[in-house]
């Protein structure tokens, strides 16, 4: 890959736009269907309740998959036309097909769980089942669980840490959280696809940035993956900006997260991934509560739309005060006091009921900027996804001097 680094990244360049031009005219193309097999849904946040097709990430992930199967003997061009190469680079090949596979079977699962539904706790099961063919890449092609160990521990535990098997548990619950940090970020039109579309740019951004790097070959790997992503996404963002007249479904959180979890494990650069998830990071704190069902969690946790207005207002998970354990209590308590979540004691006539805004991001948006449109409140977010990338940077190109000898 050393010889010509540009000549691939251009061909893959070439077939990402032409992924990005397919992406638009499949979609529309095939609603049609996807109504017929009842893959569909209603707008919660619209007065009109048509039908607006589902899953449509499928198709965006296919594209992806059929541009980096057109792709895979690109890289290896010296190898097969001028015999440039000493020996053929099997690890290289090795991990390219073993993160096809990661993605291609996350792919099918995502779709699996918009057809069937799935309850949550498989949603943590699916990913960590896909990651298995990227953690056995990673040991076959590497096996290194050996980590720098940050300055302020180095008293302690020395400058290198082996991990050994944690390591591997790291990198499987890196993919699970991915793939869920996503997923539960959701419920406004374009907020899937657009956050997902700024790491891309941000991680496109990072590896650019390290080309003159030691690392070369990790990042120009990286950039064979993020480049389609990021035209396949740009075209399913179009059919699904405001007002959508697609869903992504499943199917494209579970895609991007494990693309995503395939960079960052493979180009040896997970740290500074986990940095462009800083809003999904925050998302998943704020809503702890709720996900491990301390605080009662509705299914949906979106905003909820005001017809006489607009916009979009905080949604309540409402719930018997006495229900509540006693950590429940005393975290109702804690955040009611650090004004983080609207809680509401007596909603009732008998004063059994209390009432809490739904943890999420985007309820604690809207609980901070007040009612707002759904257009607005998605330009919000994605604003805040840029502020964290930037945030991302300046830890990774300047506070990381405090933690390791760069």
């Amino acid at each position: 890959m050393e010889a010509w680094p540009a000549v691939p990244l251009l061909i893959n360049l070439g077939g990402s736009l032409l992924g990005f031009l397919a992406t638009l005219t499949l979609i529309p193309a095939f609603q049609d269907r996807f109504l017929a097999a009842r893959l569909f849904g209603e707008d919660l946040n619209k007065a009109s309740r048509r039908p607006i097709p589902e899953a449509q990430g499928v198709i965006s992930g296919a594209v992806f998959l059929i541009i980096l199967f057109c792709f895979i003997p690109v890289p290896f061009l010296r190898c097969f036309v001028e015999e440039q190469c000493a020996a053929f680079p099997h690890d290289e090949f090795v991990e390219l097909i073993g993160s096809l596979l990661a993605i291609c079977c996350m792919i099918f699962l995502g779709f699996a769980d918009d057809v069937l539904n799935l309850r949550w706790r498989h949603k943590l099961l699916l990913p960590t089942m896909a990651s298995l063919p990227l953690l056995m890449v990673y040991f076959t092609n590497f096996g290194n669980t050996t980590i720098v160990v940050p300055k302020p521990f180095r008293v302690l535990l020395g400058m290198h840490l082996d991990l050994g098997i944690l390591y591997y548990v790291y990198m499987g619950m890196l993919a699970v959280f991915c793939t869920n940090a996503i997923n539960i970020l959701a419920g406004i039109n374009g907020i899937e696809a657009g956050q997902s579309l700024v790491i891309a740019a941000s991680i496109i951004i990072f590896n650019i940035v390290e080309l003159n790097g030691d690392y070369r070959d990790d990042h120009i790997f990286s950039l064979y993956f993020m480049i389609p992503f990021f035209f396949t996404t740009l075209g399913l963002l179009y059919h699904n900006w405001y007002p959508s007249r697609v869903f992504v479904g499943d199917t494209f959180c579970y895609f991007a997260g494990m693309t995503f979890a395939v960079v960052g494990i493979l180009g040896h650069f997970s740290k500074t991934m986990l940095l462009f998830f800083i809003p999904q990071v925050l998302n998943f704190l704020y809503s702890l509560p709720q996900l491990f069902h301390v605080i009662p969690c509705p299914r949906h946790r979106l905003p909820r739309l005001n017809p006489s207005t607009g916009k979009l207002e905080m949604s309540y998970s409402k719930f018997k005060t006495k229900s509540l354990s006693a950590l429940g209590t005393n975290i109702m308590k804690a955040v009611k006091l650090l004004h983080v979540v609207d809680v509401r004691n007596g909603t009732d006539e008998d004063g059994e009921y209390t009432e809490c805004n739904n943890m999420t991001l985007i309820n604690f948006v809207i609980k901070l900027i007040g009612p707002t449109h759904e257009r607005n409140l998605t330009l919000l977010l994605l604003l805040i996804q840029v502020l964290g990338s930037t945030i991302a940077f300046s830890v990774r190109y300047q506070l990381v001097r405090l933690f390791y000898d760069v």
